[in-house]
């Protein structure tokens, strides 16, 4: 992968969505920086990002973002 740079930058930017995210606001379906939609579900601390990826701690603030880490590399959708 590392050698398909177009690839990884998908790859990459599928992990972003553009907006600030609150864990009240987390739950949907959330654009990802790179146009394919990211789909959350769950509520307080217990969310799951497209099925699969649990996310293991977040609401972490950064001078430009909101970080949520998960279990898993997120695949955008091929098409």
């Amino acid at each position: 992968m590392l050698a398909d740079k177009a690839m990884l930058t998908k790859i990459l930017t599928y992990h972003v969505s553009p907006s600030r995210l609150s864990p009240d606001m987390l739950a949907g379906t959330q654009k990802s920086l790179q146009g394919a939609p990211l789909n959350v579900t769950g509520s307080g601390q217990d969310f799951t990002v497209n099925g699969n990826a649990k996310v293991l701690c977040g609401n972490v603030h950064t001078a430009n973002a909101t970080v949520y880490i998960i279990d898993t590399v997120l695949m955008p959708p091929t098409s």
